[in-house]
């Protein structure tokens, strides 16, 4: 993409200001700064880095009330990051012109769809979606198609709120971290809860149509094939969420293999790694929190003068994630040194605990432990009732902004400020701005 210097100025301006908004506004912005390039009904986002909430939707009801992860799971698995995809695709009950962009700037992809003006009603083409293999239908309504300046700012802009979103998530910071956890618990109970309900239902509904009491078996035959689809349907998307949501334990712990190796490639020290013997997937959130608290152990055991070998594993059962940093050096690292800045928040956060085995002579093993289980506790986390506004109001409120301040720093008016710390303050059951402050830094 070439770039006058007013060119470049724009874009860059326009992606600092969409990667600057809060969590919950990043693709609203997006969706309007691209509306210049790509006039557009409605965005929708599917990004495997955010494990609490990968599926996001902006724009008009009628279509993102009706788009799931089930529409852009297949831009996903068949984009071509650096190729933006422009054709129809049946969403909300109609087939509707699109552009679908993927970005590989996360190990395992991003994919933005912008839904765009027109109908898509009309005569057919061969104008296929990626996977589909079908023939679309296009119009007379139809847009023209993107120009390869634009398709290019477009990829570029949704490359660079990847790699951001990717950070935020790979950096595993403690506030995040907590809300991401509040998040999936939430979130697991409630697809859990639909699996069984809908399991029953449609379990009970097999078992009437596969009676031999009843006339007419090819209705019923009809029927019974119809509750077996649809099971299949409700299980193919329980995995697709867990596919999204999850990291395969083995691909998790390559990741951090890949990215200790440069630490000691001049280094005399010899790094072994212990891959977990398991096919089991762990949830992004741990995955994240083990490679970010490892690196920083190793970092630590590295300052020894006297290590030659160092060696790190990964070892899990139905209830944990253990990860071990074992070294050869003189034995006399303690706790405290060896959890420094924010290995013992973001530990905590999970309800993981940090072991120190220290032999003088021998070497210091390092056991960090998380739990895998999310927590099914009747009274879970005070901060699982606040949307994504309020979170970031009362973050604000708690590092002691006033209202003036927060309204500034989230582009809101100060009576909307006012509004917010109020619900906050009646979710939580407290009574002050000060009680709502040491209970946010008591959680997160």
């Amino acid at each position: 993409m070439e770039l006058t210097a007013p060119g470049a100025v724009t874009a860059l301006t326009a992606a600092h200001e969409v990667i600057r908004q809060p969590l919950g506004e990043i693709l609203p912005r997006l969706s309007a700064v691209l509306a210049e390039l790509v006039p557009h009904r409605a965005a929708a986002e599917l990004s495997t880095h955010c494990a609490h909430s990968p599926f996001k939707t902006a724009g008009d009801p009628e279509i993102t009330g009706r788009i799931s992860t089930a529409d852009l799971a297949p831009l996903l698995a068949s984009g071509v990051p650096g190729r933006p995809w422009q054709g129809t695709l049946t969403l909300a009950g109609a087939e509707r012109p699109v552009l679908a962009v993927t970005s590989h700037a996360t190990p395992r992809g991003a994919v933005l769809l912008l839904v765009r003006d027109g109908d898509g009603a009309g005569r057919a083409t061969e104008d296929g979606s990626p996977g589909s293999g079908a023939a679309r239908a296009t119009a007379t309504t139809t847009p023209p198609p993107v120009d390869d300046a634009a398709l290019a700012c477009v990829q570029a802009l949704w490359d660079v709120v990847t790699s951001h979103l990717d950070r935020m998530a790979v950096e595993a910071l403690p506030g995040a971290l907590a809300r991401s956890r509040t998040a999936a618990g939430t979130r697991a109970r409630v697809i859990a809860e639909l699996g069984e309900a809908y399991s029953s239902v449609l379990t009970g509904l097999l078992g009437v149509l596969r009676s031999r009491t009843l006339d007419d078996a090819a209705a019923r035959a009809t029927a019974t094939d119809l509750a077996v689809s649809a099971l299949v349907d409700l299980r193919a998307e329980a995995e697709r969420d867990q596919e999204i949501a999850e990291e395969p334990a083995g691909q998790a712990f390559a990741r951090l293999a890949d990215s200790l190796r440069p630490l000691v490639r001049y280094s005399p020290v010899r790094l072994e790694l212990g891959a977990p013997d398991s096919t089991r997937t762990v949830a992004a959130d741990v995955a994240h929190t083990a490679r970010v608290i490892v690196r920083a152990l190793l970092l630590k055991v590295l300052e020894q003068e006297t290590v030659s070998r160092v060696h790190i594993g990964w070892q899990l059962t139905d209830d944990e994630l253990r990860a071990t940093v074992r070294d050869d050096g003189p034995g006399t690292l303690t706790h405290a040194a060896l959890a420094p800045g924010r290995v013992t928040e973001r530990l905590d956060v999970l309800d993981g605990r940090l072991d120190v085995d220290a032999v003088p002579g021998w070497g210091t093993t390092v056991s960090a432990t998380i739990p895998l289980r999310v927590s099914q506790d009747a009274a879970p986390d005070p901060l699982i009732s606040l949307g994504e506004r309020e979170l970031e109001v009362l973050a604000r409120l708690a590092l002691g902004h006033r209202n003036r301040a927060i309204a500034q720093e989230l582009h809101i008016s100060e009576s909307t400020v006012k509004f917010h710390v109020a619900k906050i303050l009646t979710k939580l059951g407290v009574g002050s701005r000060g009680e709502a402050a040491a209970l946010f830094h008591a959680v997160a």
